[in-house]
């Protein structure tokens, strides 16, 4: 009699456990897109415990669309432009050359329901000793508003300077909003915080770790770059703040990296993505002149934000890549830091090669998270048997995320060809049909390609049984890196 009671405790954990695991796999299988991801999570939930179950309910749902609608609306209605000079007029006079893409624009009008936007003015930026001092230059000239959001925020002499910039715009009056990534800038937000909230500023982590496990959600992560001055001047592109990007002074972590600044009407859709992240973070909405000024054209580009991540409800990155590989007639080029990409993209790129359109992706030797690029050389071969050039560029990292079509259309901005930054992290990107900026990256793309290393199938097919296995194991786990 005296066991009865434990034999009852087991068996109401086994049946709890195993009740709970029947409800964790049953919405994998039910809402996961991907056939591998659902499986993997089903033999999680099986297999482990407790814990199998719970990771699935606390990192493997999306639980950011039902607030995302409630906040803002997004599913019912795409955000209004009232503030934009001809916002939503005819831009057919500036399809001249790219006749052929009108596809691509097609899928990009559909998924993104967002106009295309002429006059805008885009200048590459070359690492951080280009980018930031055109950045904090912005800043001390801006007089209404800052707004930043950024995945990474060091407290090192890069990050001291951007806050004492921010600190002493937000002294003299100007409105200071700055978000960072709950974990992105971890180690440093809580030191960075407070000393720009001493200075006025409005300070927010996005998705920081809480608790109960609730509130949990280490995989949805903001991993946009955005900077916005009085509305009007826009900062994206792949760079953090950090002095990693300072590529003549930092150590062994250095980074190469393009940033991008944007002025013209699609600087409003930038601040739209940047209202939008802030009031998912803080439930308050920012609005009115000193955000959202009038804008007015100040050079040729045609130009359209795409906001990303996983309260949306197409994956806008994934579909935009296809449609432009399928719209692609001569050329297309990619930079990307990371490469895990999904079978359609796969697929895409192989069907390009093989109908005669010059394909070429670069990768950086050097990856900073060495199984990214076990997954990566995974899927490589599949590419180079059918006629895709792969190059690898020497060190340091190479952190450029970028994409021209026929040189005459550019994709710009945080997206990494991978798993994540298509479902699960929140990106910003910017496409422009604007021949002069893709042939002036074109030639920056070259440079790069004759420092670079070709990658050859025989070389994909010579790497020792082990590799080949440790690469495979990561492509097995690739819908979750």
């Amino acid at each position: 009699m005296d066991t009865f009671p434990g034999w009852l405790i087991v068996g109401g954990a086994v049946t709890a456990w195993l009740l709970f695991g029947a409800l964790a796999a049953g919405h994998a299988i039910m809402y996961k897109r991907d056939p591998r991801s659902a499986v993997i999570w089903v033999f999680v939930s099986f297999t482990l415990p407790v814990i199998g179950p719970w990771a699935y309910w606390g990192l493997g749902i999306n639980r950011i669309e039902r607030r995302a609608i409630e906040h803002l609306g997004r599913r019912s209605r795409p955000f209004d432009y009232p503030h934009l000079a001809d916002a939503h007029g005819s831009a057919d006079v500036h399809r001249e050359g790219v006749s052929h893409l009108v596809s691509l624009r097609t899928v990009a009008d559909r998924v993104t329901r967002r106009p295309m936007l002429p006059g805008n003015a885009i200048v590459p930026l070359h690492n951080g000793e280009e980018a930031y001092p055109r950045m904090l230059d912005a800043i001390a000239k801006a007089q209404r508003s800052v707004t930043l959001a950024s995945y990474i925020f060091d407290w090192d002499d890069v990050g001291h300077n951007f806050a004492g910039a921010l600190g002493e715009a937000a002294r003299r009056g100007v409105r200071v909003h700055v978000l960072v990534d709950g974990i992105g800038a971890l180690k440093s937000f809580s030191r960075m915080g407070r000393l720009l909230l001493k200075s006025g500023a409005e300070v927010a982590a996005f998705f920081p770790l809480r608790f109960p496990f609730g509130r949990l959600r280490l995989n949805l992560r903001n991993h946009r770059k955005i900077l916005l001055v009085d509305g009007h001047t826009g900062f994206t592109g792949g760079m953090n703040i950090s002095r990693r990007y300072l590529i003549e002074r930092a150590g062994r972590e250095r980074v190469e990296d393009l940033h991008f600044e944007i002025t013209g009407p699609v600087a409003a859709e930038m601040q739209h993505a940047f209202v939008e992240d802030w009031a998912l973070a803080t439930n308050e909405i920012l609005e009115g002149d000193a955000y959202f000024p009038k804008l007015v054209a100040t050079g040729p580009a045609l130009c359209r934000g795409i906001s990303s991540g996983p309260d949306e409800d197409f994956e806008k990155i994934h579909w935009i890549l296809q449609a432009a590989f399928a719209a692609a007639q001569h050329s297309v080029r990619i930079v990307t830091p990371y490469f895990v990409p999904t079978w359609p993209l796969v697929s895409a790129m192989a069907m390009r090669a093989l109908r005669g359109v010059e394909v070429t992706l670069m990768l950086p030797s050097l990856v900073d998270l060495p199984y990214m690029r076990w997954a990566a050389d995974a899927y490589l071969w599949q590419l180079l048997e059918h006629g895709v050039r792969v190059y690898r560029h020497p060190p340091p990292f190479v952190h450029t995320k970028l994409m021209i079509v026929d040189e005459r259309w550019v994709l710009l901005g945080s997206a990494n060809l991978d798993r994540r930054s298509f479902r699960l992290h929140f990106e910003f990107n910017v496409e422009a049909y604007d021949v002069k900026l893709a042939r002036e990256l074109g030639m920056w793309l070259d440079g790069r390609i004759e420092r670079a290393t070709p990658v050859t199938l025989e070389e994909m097919e010579s790497r020792p049984t082990w590799n080949r296995l440790r690469d495979g194991l990561a492509k097995i786990v690739s819908p979750h890196l």
